[in-house]
């Protein structure tokens, strides 16, 4: 219980953290390309990664750190033949209410209308009196947010570096490309395919 209690505290400072760095990043390298062509923002992204990572470098430097687990780990229990860990049961336990929450907010949510609404069409979304730079900016929080909960809750099974975004970034597009751009339920089930092929396929491919 207290480590669940520690580990609740830290995403309560990292989330609110990270959205704010997000918040600066959408100001300072995206607000000022919302009406370029749609390949300079990908461009800024491949710069704003490099330039984060670069910060992290040297910063704390490009060895990787094992980041030591709050949560009793230990402890193994079996369900159906398949043995559980109680940190990672934990992890899920956390991921489950965050994932509804943000598909209620995207799916019933006036805000996540809006999100939905300005993917589809954005020029549209503004004659129906959306504000789109609000959109865009609260959406880029959101996603930072999102980044710091993932990170908080997985860095204790990964040893951490600068770099480790990158494998997470491929592992997230190919998620995308199975669930479907825009579609939480989607990603999820995707995310749980690519999980199972990568497992089955370590334990009986060559």
């Amino acid at each position: 219980l207290p480590g669940v209690l520690v580990l609740g505290a830290g995403l309560a400072v990292a989330i609110p953290v990270c959205m704010a760095l997000g918040l600066l990043i959408e100001r300072v390298a995206y607000r000022p390309l919302r009406h370029a062509p749609r390949l300079a923002p990908l461009i800024t992204a491949i710069g704003m990664s490099f330039i984060l990572q670069n910060i992290g470098l040297v910063w704390k430097g490009a060895r990787p750190t094992s980041v030591d687990s709050i949560l009793p780990r230990g402890e193994v229990f079996t369900i159906g033949g398949v043995t559980y860990t109680w940190d990672k049961l934990i992890v899920l336990l956390f991921t489950v209410p965050v994932l509804l929450l943000l598909m209620w907010l995207v799916q019933k949510t006036r805000q996540g209308k809006a999100m939905r609404a300005t993917f589809q069409d954005r020029d549209t979304a503004a004659l129906m009196g959306i504000q789109i730079g609000t959109i865009h900016t609260a959406t880029f929080a959101l996603g930072s947010g999102l980044a710091a909960a993932a990170g908080a809750l997985l860095g204790p099974f990964f040893v951490v570096y600068p770099t480790m975004g990158d494998l997470a970034a491929a592992k997230a597009f190919a998620v995308v490309i199975l669930g479907g751009l825009g579609n939480i339920a989607g990603a999820t089930v995707g995310g749980f395919i690519l999980a199972l092929v990568e497992e089955l396929g370590a334990g009986y491919v060559s």
